[in-house]
């Protein structure tokens, strides 16, 4: 491995010029291989990557060489739920210094092509959006799944002194599930039913408990995310076969992570009448089966909830004062040269919750 110098001030840090990284080439083809650093451009920080959650979207690229209507083609460093170090500062001065232990926004907003509105305030709609390790414009945006990566400074979090580097490597998704919930409006003392506990629902019901729900129902088809679930706030779990239960319990606000019609059903089962349903778990592309004559008859307002805006800060402030509790969701971790195995485990939503790569050199 070679090294590179990047100007610091008066100084110079000297980096690798490549690193190891996680890329994905086509459907079940997943290396673990060297890749180039590249200059930082002025505005560029050079993160040193200590973890790496694996997401939803990193298994649909390895498994099926696309993540919905996102389409493999050519290579691609996956990841987008890191924490790290910066090791040179962006040279325009932008962004945190030397040293600091940063969580990543790894969104970047943008028009795109045409005329095509979006609300003010809301950048996750905007239509020319893209995302660390997204394979939805070509050329590919690149994730940061790789031991050095170069990142715009606007996309870095200083982590207070409190929050640890593997804890960070949650940020990004409990910014996702805390967008969900802010989509169904104050849950205090309100019931709400969580349909699939995944990683996102899981994290979804951590955020709930912080925000008040008075009782958090949690549905999944298998055991093991039903735990999670209890241990970070659920009040009753419920197996997803057990129609008959989730349909009785007519909650206020339903949170469908699922990602499933199944799961949507039962979310509109579920929810008592007048109620809200954020619908954050993304179904497969094309018409999907809805109970719509349900959602009409008892007025329920069915809300999308897509990725997130500025929640991550909020996710980084309730985890330096302690009222965010989401540790226990992170169930496995392996280092960076047992990639496949972690993305193995990961895939297996009955024995896992969050899969952490680990970066750091051993």
């Amino acid at each position: 491995m070679g090294t590179g110098i990047v100007a610091q001030g008066t100084e110079a840090t000297v980096l690798p010029v490549s690193g190891p990284a996680v890329v994905a080439y086509a459907a079940g083809d997943l290396r673990v291989e060297e890749v180039p650093l590249g200059v930082p451009g002025p505005g560029e920080a050079v993160v040193e990557v200590a973890y790496g959650g694996i997401c939803g979207s990193d298994l649909h690229y390895w498994l099926h060489g696309a993540a919905g209507e996102s389409v493999l083609k050519a290579p691609m460093v996956l990841g987008h739920e890191i924490s790290g170090t910066v090791v040179a500062a962006a040279a325009d001065g932008t962004g945190p210094g030397v040293g600091t232990a940063v969580a990543v926004h790894p969104a970047t907003p943008g028009p795109g092509a045409g005329d095509v509105r979006w609300p003010a305030g809301r950048p996750n709609l905007s239509p020319g959006c893209t995302y660390l390790g997204s394979a939805a414009r070509f050329p590919h945006t690149d994730g940061a799944f790789a031991r050095y990566v170069n990142l715009p400074s606007r996309m870095l979090r200083a982590l207070p002194a409190g929050v640890d580097l593997r804890t960070a490597a949650l940020i990004e998704p409990a910014a996702v599930a805390w967008h969900a919930v802010a989509r169904a409006g104050d849950v205090a003392g309100k019931s709400v039913l969580v349909i699939g506990c995944g990683p996102i629902g899981t994290l979804a019901v951590a955020v709930l408990k912080r925000a008040g729900a008075g009782r958090i129902t949690a549905v999944d088809v298998h055991t093991k995310p039903l735990e999670i679930a209890a241990v970070v706030g659920a009040d009753q779990t419920l197996q997803a076969g057990d129609t008959d239960a989730i349909a009785a319990v007519q909650a206020d606000v339903v949170i469908e992570s699922s990602g499933s019609h199944h799961g949507l059903a039962s979310a509109i089962q579920g929810a008592g009448r007048g109620g809200t349903v954020v619908m954050v778990g993304l179904l497969p592309t094309g018409p999907q089966p809805v109970l719509i004559s349900l959602a009409i008859t008892r007025e329920l307002d069915l809300r999308g909830s897509f990725r997130f805006t500025n929640e991550i800060d909020d996710v980084i402030t309730a985890l330096a004062d302690g009222t965010l509790h989401i540790n226990s969701v992170i169930t496995h971790e392996y280092p960076l040269n047992h990639g496949l195995e972690a993305f193995e485990t990961a895939r297996n939503s009955a024995a896992s919750g969050k899969v952490l790569l680990n970066f750091q050199p051993e």
